[in-house]
């Protein structure tokens, strides 16, 4: 069945700057790298892509993609002075041009630092019309719209490691919209992304948390 348009698709978003894919969709890029991180960064390298890199400062993209790393929406009247906020917030950004291959023109990589010292890179695409993708977390192929609610879990691969959490998302009521499972290797570091009906609760969260073998979990909204 076809999806219905609305009036989003029609006009397009609420937001601040030129253009949707460079200015809205690159905010939401940013926003969605941050919740897939799981914190605000004490420090990120934001390396531009493609149209990214060619038109992106005159399209305000790099402020975007701060902006959204901050937490902003589309809409927020700060966008123009996100450097100026991440200052304030002392998230130092450093921003740079790359060649990131074969991927979308309007893509931007995040290595993303904590307080605590935790290193992540994450890679996403601006698709159009305010719609993003993320398609890299720390060497992980996946695809992470930010349309549904994710629930994210580092884990060893070993046998029974998904249908235990799995059987933790039933008994708590949560309906599994789609999901995806990457390793780096047999029996080494995996990642479990698990798109679900509605948000994953703490208590969830939590006992998959306590797994055997599970090493990180991320609960992450829709943005």
């Amino acid at each position: 069945m076809a999806r219905q348009r609305s009036v989003f698709d029609i006009i397009g978003p609420v937001m601040i700057g030129p253009s949707s894919s460079h200015t809205a969709g690159a905010v939401r890029l940013g926003a969605l790298a941050r919740a897939v991180f799981g914190e605000q960064p004490v420090a990120a390298v934001i390396s531009l892509h493609g149209s990214f890199a060619s038109t992106g400062h005159g399209h305000g993209t790099d402020l975007a993609l701060v902006a959204g790393l901050l937490g902003m929406r589309p809409d927020d009247g700060r966008i123009p002075d996100a450097l100026a906020e991440a200052e304030r917030a002392a998230m130092a950004i450093a921003i740079t041009e790359a060649d990131l291959g074969e991927v979308h023109p309007n893509t931007a990589a995040f290595v993303l630092k904590g307080s605590d010292g935790r290193t992540m890179r994450v890679q996403g695409s601006s698709l159009g019309g305010g719609d993003v993708v993320i398609t890299d977390v720390d060497g992980f192929e996946v695809e992470v719209s930010g349309e549904l609610p994710v629930l994210l879990v580092e884990h060893q691969d070993r046998p029974g490691e998904v249908a235990r959490a799995t059987k933790v998302l039933a008994e708590h009521g949560i309906n599994i919209a789609s999901m995806q499972v990457s390793r780096e290797k047999r029996g080494a570091r995996a990642l479990m992304l698990i798109e679900t009906d509605g948000d994953v609760d703490p208590a969830a969260v939590a006992t998959i948390a306590a797994i055997e073998g599970v090493s990180a979990v991320r609960a992450i909204r829709a943005v």
